[in-house]
């Protein structure tokens, strides 16, 4: 299944999409939010799926073309959000760039950090920040959201709790990031948005690229219409989706909508390109002494999506521009 949601209050009215994202549905007799399926996602899912099949052989009434823009994020809030670092190979490279070590256990223990989660981004939302010396940057990630994960859930059995699988923009403001994690307490004002895919898919719509914990398929990313990268999302990822919920759940549960994102999407192979300036820049500092790739100023347009092996759009497409914030203070 393909669900997304229109913008509509808080959290958004769910729809089911079509599999060639060219049409919807509304489900309201269903769950009128994606939360609210999550939230009974065992008698959600069979009826939902039903209305698939429907939707599929265009016996779903009341579908409509639909339309990318008219989105908020799947879940427009969550519970919780957290994101992981799991491609070590670009934290690596990051902190190779200046002049800093990297602890063996950044290899065997993930890195996860707990992100703002009550107001994300649509695939098409401008990225409106007040000031570009902040050093912004994208990051081209993958994302899941599972159902409730007991505390001390395995590896293995936190692989049966994917629900859904997306795309995720994980915006970062470079500039203020070194300060804020300086202070020892993590970040904040460091990370201000996230945008997620249009579309959330249940991991059998990736077929035979899914495996139950990672997608072998490249994450294409593209700033102002040039390739700035295509790693392949499964080569370099250290902890898979099911390691990385078994290390969030490790002291607690997790309630039915968190959503864990992999981090940047990263490849030992330099030739594919990066998912995100830093990364860019660090290689540059490695190998030139100095970075020379820019931050994104205002109007810069950013692209990121995932083709299956057939050429077609998984997720839809994040399609976003830099824009000056105007306050309406």
């Amino acid at each position: 299944m393909k669900l997304a949601s229109l913008k509509h209050g808080r959290d958004g009215r769910l729809i089911l999409v079509a599999r060639d994202l060219t049409r919807g549905v509304a489900v309201p007799d269903i769950a009128p939010t994606l939360q609210a399926a999550l939230d009974s996602w065992a008698e959600s899912a069979r009826r939902l799926r039903q209305r698939a099949a429907a939707l599929e052989a265009g016996e779903a009434a009341g579908s409509f073309p639909f339309d990318p823009a008219l989105c908020a994020a799947p879940l427009p809030r969550a519970y919780q959000w957290a994101d992981a670092s799991a491609y070590v190979v670009h934290v690596e490279l990051v902190r190779k760039a200046r002049g800093a070590d990297m602890p063996e256990s950044f290899w065997t223990d993930p890195l996860i950090y707990q992100g703002g989660s009550d107001n994300f981004l649509g695939a098409t939302d401008p990225i409106a920040l007040a000031d570009p010396s902040w050093g912004i940057d994208f990051e081209a990630e993958l994302a899941i959201v599972n159902d409730d994960v007991p505390m001390g859930a395995s590896a293995d059995g936190a692989r049966n709790h994917i629900k859904l699988v997306m795309l995720a923009n994980d915006v970062s403001l470079r500039n203020l990031i070194p300060a804020e994690l300086a202070k020892g307490f993590g970040f904040f004002q460091g990370k201000p948005w996230t945008s997620f895919s249009p579309v959330a898919v249940t991991p059998d719509e990736l077929g035979s690229a899914w495996n139950g914990g990672s997608i072998d398929l490249p994450l294409v990313t593209t700033l102002n219409a040039s390739l700035f990268g295509r790693p392949n999302a499964r080569e370099g990822m250290v902890f898979d989706f099911p390691q990385l919920i078994a290390h969030a759940a490790k002291t607690r549960p997790l309630g039915a909508g968190t959503i864990i994102g992999s981090g940047t999407v990263a490849n030992q192979d330099r030739s594919v390109g990066s998912s995100c300036i830093a990364e860019r820049r660090a290689i540059e500092t490695i190998e030139t002494g100095a970075p020379r790739t820019a931050y994104l100023d205002f109007g810069d347009r950013i692209r990121i999506e995932m083709l299956d092996r057939a050429g077609r759009s998984t997720f839809g497409d994040i399609d976003q521009t830099v824009e000056r914030y105007k306050s309406t203070a």
